[in-house]
């Protein structure tokens, strides 16, 4: 049988979840939802890891929750892009979110709340393209500067070394194994120096 998931979440040790409790419980009480669980964390909404939250999700995942209660959006996510990303998952899940404390229900049968719903995820998309031009913007400026991305080219620092342990006598694998880079860097390189003269 499916269950009600009750998310309460505070930011320090020095809140307690029990106003947000209460209000929960009694709303859920009011609609007749008997069959409850509650996932319940004092986490900074900041942080990307909540245990209850990923533990609630996973519940959800395996198909074993009917709606998700809580007080408040922010008990939720911890950012606008955050929280929409949990409802996108959430819709396709069709389990529906209701915010008590905000009047927020996106069940089928609420299509103010769908609306709400709709609005929310269009304004996380316009907060994710923005997130993304910023970033965009950034890496241009700094191409400009001189910056590279990427990962460091490792290998090719060693070239002139592997051509002098080529000379040596050294093999791909002793050359790699000493300069800590692979064999086929070691190869390529060799190969390279080859084809150039």
């Amino acid at each position: 049988m499916k269950f009600t998931a009750i998310y309460l979440r505070v930011s320090t040790t020095e809140q307690n979840v029990r106003s947000q409790k209460q209000a929960v419980l009694e709303y859920c009480e009011r609609r007749g939802w008997k069959s409850r669980v509650t996932f319940s964390e004092t986490e900074s909404g900041a942080k990307t890891r909540r245990p209850q939250l990923e533990m609630m999700l996973q519940a959800a995942r395996r198909g074993e929750i009917a709606r998700i209660v809580a007080y408040k959006l922010d008990r939720l996510g911890r950012s606008a892009v955050h929280l929409a990303l949990i409802l996108e998952e959430l819709a396709r899940l069709k389990i529906p979110v209701v915010f008590t404390s905000q009047g927020i229900d996106t069940s089928e049968e609420n299509p103010v709340g769908k609306l709400q719903l709709g609005v929310l995820m269009a304004f996380a998309e316009f907060e994710r393209e923005m997130i993304r031009e910023r970033t965009r913007e950034g890496q241009a400026a700094a191409r400009k500067r001189g910056s590279v991305f990427g990962r460091p080219p490792t290998a090719r620092r060693h070239a002139e070394r592997v051509l002098e342990m080529q000379k040596a006598g050294r093999s791909v694998r002793q050359t790699a194994a000493e300069l800590g880079i692979s064999p086929s860097s070691v190869a390529r390189m060799r190969a390279k120096k080859t084809a150039a003269r």
